[in-house]
């Protein structure tokens, strides 16, 4: 129970220590690409597929790579954590949303009105299988992308500047995201909606690539704001907390 309650604690520093927009941002990216996701991309070969939710899936990345690379993978894991727990309260609220009686305004199609009204519905309120496989991808991804950015950063030559920062950004998104698409195919699409596995790999290898793009995009600005972090000093309340937990364990302390 002690130790519960020290995580606990842990996690809520951390997000005492986290700029607010920033995990804002994190939260939403989770949010919005579980709902794009029931938006399929037509694409010209059979053997590809790709849904909407590669438009935001990679800011979810950028923001554990720049969390990874100050506060560590462990305090990244836990912040993804805390989105998947966010993410999955707004689909009950969704849920109970879409189960409400009453009319959507998209529905007003004269002839087909029930029939659209029920598929906003479903679409708003979503699908067991669809949530539990994409939260299952997202938790393994987030490890992965995490304790991979993590390793890179210690093997690099010099950890400070912007070509270490890409490579361990652009290598440990391309993983995650390839173990992010293929775990939900393989939960979801193989499964329920009938994908080969041809499909579901080259769905993974395509999604890894254009999300991994999305990141080199970006990746400069993130690493200016890694800069502003260590420049003004942020997360010094977590950092002095990790340090005191260390020192306590060290005697045995912490659990006490």
């Amino acid at each position: 129970m002690n130790r519960i309650k020290t995580e606990v604690k842990e996690v809520s520093v951390l997000l005492r220590s986290i700029p607010s927009l920033t995990m804002t941002l994190f939260i939403v990216s989770v949010i919005t690409m579980n709902l794009l996701a029931n938006k399929s991309i037509n694409l010209p070969f059979s053997f590809m597929a790709l849904d909407c939710g590669i438009v935001v899936s990679w800011l979810s990345f950028l923001c554990m790579d720049v969390i990874t690379k100050h506060f560590g993978p462990k305090a990244a894991t836990q912040a993804s954590l805390v989105a998947v727990l966010v993410n999955l309260g707004m689909c009950l609220v969704f849920f109970l949303a879409s189960k409400i009686p009453g009319v959507w305004g998209e529905s007003y199609v004269e002839g087909s009105e029930a029939i659209i009204n029920g598929a906003l519905d479903g679409t708003i309120g979503g699908t067991w299988y669809v949530l539990f496989g994409s939260t299952i991808a997202f938790i393994v991804s987030a490890i992965v992308n995490n304790y991979t950015n993590s390793m890179l950063g210690k093997i690099s030559n010099n950890n400070s500047n912007f070509k270490s920062y890409a490579f361990r950004s652009y290598v440990s998104t391309g993983i995650g995201q390839f173990c992010d698409n293929l775990t939900f195919a393989l939960i979801v699409s193989h499964q329920f909606f009938g994908w080969t596995l041809v499909q579901c790999v080259v769905c993974a290898f395509t999604g890894m690539i254009v999300e991994t793009l999305c990141e080199v995009i970006f990746s400069y600005p993130g690493f200016k704001i890694l800069q502003n972090w260590k420049k003004n000093k942020v997360g010094r309340e977590y950092f002095e907390y990790m340090k005191e937990r260390l020192y306590k364990n060290s005697w045995g302390l912490d659990l006490l």
